[in-house]
């Protein structure tokens, strides 16, 4: 099925060209959301959140979009689009989120928040929407689906190490309610057992006070064998690659991992936090 844009439509960004279109070529089917959900294999609650331009499509449901409805990857490569244009990146993101695609190991320490790279978009999504205040929907999905790229790099073919340690703040506070913290940390779960190149460690309040307090860390180790570090608080960020300032932020990320849960008590950790979020669903 070929889609045509309207005569008087102008296309006011690729991400709203999207919306309007997968819902135009779903209504051109004569299908419901609920009977595409049945030919897709995805939520019908997500398929309304893409037509209304609520939230960008996963590069899997733009594939699926482009298969169902022959477009010959209109949809991916709109998708694809949105993605670059958006343009809220702070200015120091910039150099680490290249960073990340020509890394060969990233560590990385997190304390209030799920490290980005491990994130549901549901959560990413209850992110944005309470700590980007007057962003209109479609700028947050642009972020979310940034944020949603850059997951990538776990699912390479030459999957990089990646080894998060998160404080357990970030799994007591209910970013966008039980539901989607249940629904995050089944996630998490899921890609420690699936992936042997990521570990996840969690900091518990009993270890006491740890050096990185506040804040978050990244380490990263480049396949050319460079190492950069990334420190971001609430509102600015830095970037570093001398090896003294280097070499003082891996120490104090050792500390914080050495009072750290081990694997194994990382796990039985997110089982029970996960089944207090499901009793309060």
């Amino acid at each position: 099925m070929e889609l045509e844009p309207d005569e008087d439509e102008t296309p006011v960004s690729p991400a709203r060209m999207l919306a309007a279109r997968a819902k135009r070529a779903r209504t051109g089917t004569g299908l419901s959301l609920r009977a595409l959900e049945k030919k897709l294999g995805f939520p019908h609650t997500y398929l309304s959140r893409v037509e209304n331009g609520d939230q960008l499509p996963s590069a899997a449901l733009a594939e699926a979009f482009d298969t169902f409805y022959g477009t010959d990857g209109l949809y991916s490569e709109l998708l694809t689009m949105a993605v670059v244009m958006a343009a809220d990146t702070p200015k120091w993101g910039h150099r680490v989120l290249e960073a990340e695609k020509r890394a060969a190991r990233i560590q990385t320490f997190n304390s209030s928040v799920v490290p980005g790279l491990l994130q549901t978009e549901q959560y990413t999504t209850a992110l944005y929407t309470e700590s980007m205040p007057g962003k209109d929907a479609e700028n947050i999905a642009l972020q979310v689906a940034k944020r949603s790229h850059r997951r990538a790099v776990l699912d390479s073919a030459e999957p990089l190490l990646y080894w998060a340690i998160m404080d357990e703040a970030a799994l007591r506070r209910p970013v966008g309610g039980s539901a989607t913290m249940a629904e995050q940390i089944r996630h998490i779960l899921h890609i420690i057992d699936a992936k042997s190149a990521v570990r996840v460690q969690v900091l518990p309040f009993a270890r006491g006070v740890h050096p990185l307090l506040g804040g978050s860390l990244s380490l990263l180790t480049l396949r050319d064998g460079a190492n950069f570090a990334y420190v971001e608080s609430f509102a600015s960020g830095v970037s570093v690659d001398t090896p003294t300032d280097v070499s003082h932020l891996a120490t104090l990320l050792d500390v914080a991992r050495s009072k750290a849960l081990d694997s194994g008590e990382s796990v039985t950790f997110f089982r029970e936090r996960l089944k207090e979020y499901e009793d309060d669903c």
